[in-house]
């Protein structure tokens, strides 16, 4: 980039050296003409400090795409774990309660550690279900659902049927240099 921003303006000015000065009879007047300004350029190349490159942006992935990723990342260490993709495309009908009870287990377990290891979570509201509470005027209804006889206005009086979930820390890794929609991969035994 530095030597094209020197040598276009030498090359306007041995033109027009040229063009205005040129004198037919004197090699070296037109010899000075017309390579001194490449000289200069050259000089001035040489101890003039380098011009960065222009940063070109990079574009970040959308929002959706990250958010997907994040999902399907946390979906893989879930199958990884507990094979939990497996089990729930699995047709059950076929199979007694006592072996899907035996299966989920070995599935609860796996899941349970895979989550435990990338998301921290506590409850919504504090206190155990069944618990009298009272939501507040102001309350953030994605958080808190109202369910039952919900008339007036707050604050509202009820019992805890469930504390809710809420991530208080998330650490999905990133899946680089695969494709992040591929949960798991397909398995081939060579015989």
């Amino acid at each position: 980039m530095n030597v094209l921003i020197a040598l276009v303006p030498a090359a306007a000015l041995a033109a027009g050296n040229f063009l205005v000065a040129a004198q037919p009879g004197c090699v070296a007047c037109n010899a000075w003409l017309l390579a001194g300004p490449f000289v200069l350029a050259l000089l001035l190349l040489a101890t003039l400090p380098r011009v960065p490159a222009p940063l070109r942006p990079v574009a970040a992935a959308p929002v959706a795409d990250v958010a997907e990723q994040g999902a399907l990342g946390l979906l893989a260490a879930l199958q990884a774990a507990g094979r939990l993709v497996d089990f729930l495309e699995e047709d059950l009908a076929a199979y007694g309660d006592e072996q899907v009870g035996g299966a989920a287990r070995d599935i609860h377990q796996g899941c349970q550690r895979a989550l435990r290891e990338r998301v921290t979570l506590g409850p919504v509201l504090a206190g155990a279900e069944g618990d009298a509470v009272t939501v507040e005027g102001g309350f953030d209804p994605a958080a808190i659902r109202l369910t039952g006889n919900v008339t007036g206005s707050p604050p509202f009086r009820g019992v805890l049927r469930h504390a809710g979930w809420r991530a208080k820390t998330v650490t999905l890794p990133v899946r680089r240099g695969q494709d992040p929609r591929v949960i798991a991969p397909a398995e081939v035994e060579i015989t």
